[in-house]
């Protein structure tokens, strides 16, 4: 068989850089394309549409792509091995290019063998194409096999004498290839009866972990905006060249780049969807762009970025994450481009190309997705698909105001990860996403009880008989000490009887009945629901669990208990949590902290250990809650982080009313030099000759300075812009005077942490972290 060109050519095209998983997806692009040709035909097909990849099992082992499509003529197979050659039509098929065939053998190995079949053909006939064998005259070697069934058809490509580290990199990594196809390919796998295998193991379409099409937010407690947007944009039919691909200007009957008059009449269509993903991550956030059907990119994040169209420098940023960047993103999606061209690599689009911005324009519209920036630069609202997703989801606190799991206090970042990886995985429960949605509830559930807490504890609802009786000189019941008086200290301390007294009614309830109906007036608690322990002395799996309101937590002696565990079968525990006992409520323990110690006498009881009850609590919270660690690094990101959206928000209001200069007046002067260096160090040297114009500032201002700014413009922002808590409608001074410092007080206390986080002691850290909470309550739009 005469192949063109030469051998020493088609040497030179395995330089061409393909990662070892292109190499293999251009072999299967081919039997997809024929595969899809026969969907489209509406032949039935019996023996149904598989593609088999056998990968080496050692340095000299081969790689062997097999398929059961309907196999090549001669006269096929030989323009189909022909570098250059494609028969593959541009606008409907995978294999665009003919030589992407060529550059992946030779760059998989020096020989490579294929034969092929179709059913009713006597033989396998082939071709072998040996790089260190053909000479210049051109010719590779015919090869054919017997076949024992008339009916088989397909193709097969043998290369063998493999470069020793692409063996050695399939040999050593068939999972991360299936995962990568299981990714290029997840549409293709999902949408057609196409079944890929690599190394004897299917591969698994990767779907996107996202939230259902029902799911939404408020944006500023009115505006509806969905977590999840169809895309179905059809452009008018273009005429396209079926050899080179190009799409025609004007109605020529002539290719205007190749000369062919192999044109037709195509249809031009953006598709797909745009939406959130279920869990953050750092690197797994952006829009996978498609073309007939494999991705050609994936987690791509050009979109977030705005590019100015005329050409001012200093613009071309990405805009999404910013404020929380470290934190990762969550926008996600996935377009259909199927009229927009590729590079030969199949790894980018042909970003110059007019459907390519056309396709940007409709998704991301024109202006800045940060509606501060584009009022700046004199844009209107941006109303794109993209931007409406950004306004809703840009950040990442928990709850329902951006759908974000949280614990009660804060988001739940690694849980959500760790559901998704289940989700990948096929665990049922985490195919849909009602397992994230639950979690929101109860971090809006556990908020709001911590807050009527906080509201009882500051304003008692009965008089403190103790301290009258104190006052009057009368006598004052002190109890004993002991754990007896555990179940009386209501005789005591009457600031706590519905906590601490023992119930004294008669019933015949059973053990298991009481634990039910516990269970069923309680909802679970996502944080503190996981695997407890410690390489020492084991683990079990906890169910946390919280009482509703109403419900009073008793054990088996019908004491009040603040934690009960139930251990059911195995490794497996109950933990019930009663929110009201006295010992939350009034002294302000944390859940966490009572549930180890009763973990901790299970554990030590179980493993027979010699540790004191400090030693095991203290080791089964550094094994088993390990990110609730107060150190300076992780409660200094926290207070960044509220600090950042604190910024933003004082920065939208001072563009709204226009009061930027004002703000940047009340600067003193070290902090306006202290601003002008954060700028430069930032990389924002052009913004330096626009202090106090805009409110660009406010986003490099020491921490400390928005406690000042907030101290001298309270009418600016309280009252519902930036802090919830009541100003201006306030007649009496001292009224204004508690309402603002309920504020003040806690952002100094943020902002000295975000500053000198690396310095603080663990009770400063305590303060900080509580600070934090508070802080946020008093965030408008957080009641």
């Amino acid at each position: 068989m005469k192949i063109t060109p030469s051998a020493r050519v088609l040497s030179m095209l395995g330089e061409i850089d393909f990662d070892e998983w292109q190499c293999v997806a251009e072999l299967v692009d081919n039997p997809f394309d024929d595969f899809l040709d026969i969907l489209r035909s509406g032949t039935e097909w019996p023996d149904g549409f598989t593609v088999s990849v056998t990968l080496p099992s050692s340095p000299q082992g081969v790689l062997e792509v097999r398929d059961t499509g309907r196999g090549m003529s001669y006269d096929r197979l030989t323009r189909a091995v022909r570098a250059g050659w494609s028969g593959n039509d541009m606008h409907d098929k995978l294999g665009l290019f003919g030589m992407g065939f060529n550059i992946s053998t030779a760059r998989l190995g020096r020989r490579t063998r294929i034969l092929t079949t179709r059913a009713g053909d006597t033989e396998w006939i082939g071709v072998e194409i040996d790089l260190d064998q053909i000479k210049d005259d051109f010719e590779a070697k015919d090869i054919t096999e017997p076949k024992s069934d008339p009916t088989q058809h397909g193709t097969r490509i043998i290369v063998d004498r493999l470069h020793r580290t692409r063996a050695e990199w399939l040999r050593r990594n068939g999972a991360s290839l299936r995962n990568t196809l299981g990714s290029v390919y997840s549409w293709i796998l999902t949408e057609h009866p196409f079944d890929l295998y690599v190394g004897g193991t299917r591969v698994k379409p990767v779907r996107h972990c996202r939230w259902g099409e029902e799911r939404y937010v408020l944006f500023n407690g009115k505006e509806r905006i969905p977590a999840y947007i169809p895309i179905n944009e059809r452009l008018q039919d273009g005429i396209a060249c079926r050899d080179c691909g190009e799409w025609q200007i004007g109605s020529g009957d002539v290719c205007s780049v190749c000369g062919s008059v192999n044109l037709s009449v195509r249809e031009r269509r953006i598709h797909g969807w745009l939406g959130v993903q279920r869990y953050l991550d750092k690197t797994e956030y952006g829009i996978d762009f498609l073309r007939n059907g494999r991705k050609i990119r994936r987690w791509d994040k050009q979109l977030f970025t705005w590019n100015n169209p005329d050409g001012v420098a200093g613009n071309e940023e990405p805009e999404y994450p910013v404020e929380l960047a470290h934190q990762g993103g969550r926008l996600i999606g996935e377009i259909h481009l199927d009229h927009v061209p590729v590079t030969y690599q199949k790894d980018a689009f042909e970003y110059g190309d007019r459907s390519w911005l056309t396709a940007m324009e409709l998704l991301r519209g024109l202006a800045p997705l940060q509606p501060q920036r584009a009022r700046k630069l004199g844009y209107p609202e941006n109303e794109s698909p993209l931007a409406l997703l950004f306004k809703g989801f840009r950040r990442n606190d928990a709850g329902l105001r951006y759908l974000v799991p949280g614990d009660g206090h804060k988001p739940v970042h690694a849980d959500t990860r760790d559901w998704g990886r289940k989700f990948q995985a096929g665990v049922s429960e985490f195919q849909t996403d009602e397992h994230w949605w639950q979690a929101v509830l109860r971090h809006e559930e556990i908020k709001k009880r911590g807050k009527e807490a906080r509201t009882t504890t500051s304003v008692p609802a009965q008089p403190d008989e103790q301290a009258v009786l104190g006052a009057l000189g009368l006598p004052v019941d002190i109890p004993a000490s002991g754990a007896a008086q555990l179940g009386t200290e209501s005789r005591a301390v009457s600031t706590v009887p519905a906590q601490a007294t023992m119930a004294v009614k008669e019933t015949t309830e059973t053990r298991g009945e009481r634990l039910a109906r516990y269970e069923s007036a309680a909802s679970p608690h996502a944080y503190l629901s996981r695997s407890f322990g410690h390489p020492e002395l084991g683990y079990v799996k906890v169910r946390t669990l919280l009482l509703k309101p109403g419900e009073r937590l008793l054990d088996d002696h019908g004491l009040s208990a603040p934690v009960l565990l139930d251990q059911r079968s195995g490794n497996e525990l109950t933990a019930l949590v009663d929110p009201e006992h006295y010992a939350f409520r009034r002294f302000g323990a944390d859940y966490a902290d009572l549930l180890l110690v009763e973990l901790a006498a299970v554990l030590k009881v179980r493993a027979r250990s010699d540790w004191n009850p400090s030693q095991l609590v203290a080791a089964i919270r550094a094994e088993s809650l390990q990110d609730s660690v107060l150190d300076g690094t992780t409660v200094g990101a926290e207070a960044r982080d509220l600090l950042s959206e604190i910024r933003e928000r004082v920065a939208e209001v001072l563009d709204e009313s226009g009061g930027y200069t004002a703000a940047y007046g009340h600067l003193s002067d070290e902090q306006k030099i202290a601003t002008e260096e954060a700028m430069i160090a930032a990389g924002r040297v052009g913004l330096v000759g626009r202090l106090g114009l805009d409110s660009g500032f406010v986003h490099h201002v020491p921490a400390l300075a928005l406690v000042r700014l907030v101290e001298v413009m309270p009418a600016s922002f309280m009252d519902g812009t930036v802090f919830r808590g009541p100003y201006v409608g306030v007649s009496s001074p001292s009224g204004k005077a508690l309402s603002l410092a309920r504020v003040t007080g806690c952002l100094a206390d943020v902002a000295t942490l975000g500053t000198f986080a690396g310095e603080a002691t663990a009770p400063q850290l305590r303060r900080a972290r509580l600070s934090i909470a508070l802080l946020r309550d008093e965030l408008a739009g957080e009641e």
